[in-house]
């Protein structure tokens, strides 16, 4: 390998902050809008899932034409490098308004709901598509190239711990609604609590800080009234809500947490935006593009489409990412959920979230050494099996299980980081697949597919979670629905998406580019450059 194709430290870091940006935006979507829209906006959990799916459907026409686009793009800064920059601010705004909850009706919310989303999703499009194609271009070395993926993914998965580490604290601190809050000791761990609020809030929570002690409405003799370690209701503007309280000591008024998870969510995303436009500026100008097209290659459209669909490489990985993607996207979205009508327990998701980054950035640093050893495609398969097998086995946990939840979410997480590690090195390997084959290459247009199967395969993931949340009754702003829905919540949370990887699995067996063949194809791409430049 010449030292021309050889990426240097900061040049990795600067584009592994471009999928930390990427990801505030998309992991922040993919575990957080749901049940915002659900349980603060008031949308109905299958009309949210119906939604993200039929955004996700303009992916398709949308991704292929940003590849073409990209492709065709020609600046001094590049073809792909310009689009991070220029898309960097909308996407920060775009991401912002995704979570802003006007007071609207039922249909003026699904109206913004609609258009706020589907703005994103060609916004991200526009960013994240000539991202992706940047690191094909970076270097014309794949074993280099799945380096800079390891690095990606460690940006992806830091960008990813940020927003779900520091999201829900974030939200508690912004959803403070200064509440009067009187507290009256009934026995040693046994209290009465009285609050209300200055002003009307459509959704709060209530739990102690230290989230031990439950909590049953007082004179509600409802049966569904049963002691949780918190609970979420709407407050009317100087109105009393009490509660008996127990199972923690020493509770006063200031070890009572109230959020309005409105406003809480809202800041919390614009902070976080904010930090996303950084990333990408810090991307834009740490990185650089080397490998260029052949000389002789003429724009032509047709045939670079002619050329995509006979890349047998290239459309296994168009199924793979989907559903791998639809595997990920029902484990992240179910997480906030899970934890805070079947564990009771929402901040506690947020030490759940972190723990699986570190674990993902684990995996993610493993997959370059490992992948040399098995190479791609039996390392993709056996990771595949592995984090299903374990995903499925949370079945098994009931409430207080906490251990035992971490350690197989963690597990789990560690074998599923390695999927989009592998996968995106593995679409420059289909590009070069491609080059080696017809003597052009369409970068753009093959990244454009592996990006609209893992937005697509969100969408898709939405929409199960969605109609099996619906197929159980589930409202998130009604308690009752809500325990008449744990079955479908833990389902969603173990051997449903485990179903899907194991099929991926299957899927992957008729990969063809095994390490031998990308050795041979690296060997003369590299001599074919060679012989140009002289």
């Amino acid at each position: 390998m010449s030292n021309s194709t050889k990426i240097s430290f900061k040049e990795k870091l600067g584009y592994a902050l471009g999928d930390g940006a990427a990801n505030i935006a998309w992991r922040g979507v993919a575990t957080f809008l749901f049940i915002f829209y659900t349980d603060v906006f008031g949308i109905n959990p299958a009309a949210v899932g119906l939604l993200m799916l039929i955004a996700r459907l303009s992916d398709g026409i949308s991704d292929v034409l940003m590849g073409i686009a990209g492709d065709r793009t020609n600046t001094k800064y590049g073809k792909f490098r310009p689009w991070i920059l220029f898309t960097a601010i909308p996407l920060g705004v775009i991401l912002s308004l995704l979570f802003t909850a006007p007071n609207l009706g039922p249909t003026g919310k699904i109206i913004y709901a609609y258009t706020t989303y589907i703005i994103f999703t060609l916004v991200y499009t526009a960013n994240n598509i000539p991202y992706g194609a940047l690191m094909a271009v970076m270097t014309g070395d794949d074993k280099e190239r799945t380096s800079i993926g390891s690095y990606r993914m460690v940006g992806a998965f830091a960008g990813g711990m940020l927003v779900q580490g520091a999201l829900l604290y974030l939200v508690a601190h912004f959803g403070n609604i200064n509440p009067t809050i009187s507290v009256n000791e009934l026995a040693s761990d046994r209290f009465q609590v009285t609050v209300s609020a200055p002003s009307d809030v459509e959704n709060v929570n209530i739990k102690t800080k230290d989230g031990i002690a439950n909590f049953i409405w007082e004179n509600n003799n409802n049966p569904t009234n049963s002691p949780t370690t918190g609970k979420s209701f709407s407050m009317e503007a100087n109105k009393t809500y009490s509660f008996i309280v127990s199972g923690e000591q020493n509770i006063s008024s200031d070890k009572i947490v109230i959020i309005d998870q409105k406003s809480g969510y809202s800041y919390s995303i614009y902070v976080m935006s904010a930090f996303l436009v950084l990333f990408m500026f810090i991307t834009f100008w740490t990185t650089k593009e080397r490998v260029q097209p052949p000389k002789e290659q003429q724009s032509d459209l047709w045939r670079d489409l002619r050329d995509l669909i006979r890349n047998k490489p290239w459309l296994v990985l168009l199924t793979i990412g989907l559903l791998f993607s639809i595997y990920n996207s029902i484990k992240q979205g179910i997480v906030v959920i899970y934890f805070t009508h079947y564990l009771h327990n929402q901040i506690l998701a947020a030490s759940f979230m972190v723990a699986l980054m570190f674990a993902s950035i684990a995996g993610a640093m493993i997959t370059a050494p490992l992948s040399k050893k098995l190479g791609k495609k039996k390392l993709f398969i056996y990771a595949l099996i592995f984090s299903g097998v374990v995903n499925a086995s949370i079945i098994f946990c009931g409430p207080g299980d906490i251990i035992a939840i971490f350690i197989l979410g963690i597990v789990s997480e560690f074998s599923a980081a390695i999927f989009p590690t592998l996968f995106f090195a593995m679409l420059g390997d289909a590009a070069d697949y491609s080059e080696f084959k017809n003597g052009r290459r369409a970068t753009g247009l093959i990244y454009s597919a592996g990006s609209f199967a893992t937005k697509f395969g969100g969408g898709i993931a939405g929409a199960i979670i969605g109609f099996i949340l619906a197929a159980f009754h589930y409202n998130g702003q009604d308690y009752s629905a809500i325990q008449g829905a744990i079955p479908g919540i833990t389902m969603l949370m173990s051997w449903v998406p485990a179903i899907i990887a194991i099929l991926g699995a299957i899927f992957m067996t008729i990969y063809p580019l095994n390490q031998t063949k990308m050795n041979e194809i690296t060997l003369e791409l590299t001599d074919r450059r060679t012989r140009e430049k002289n």
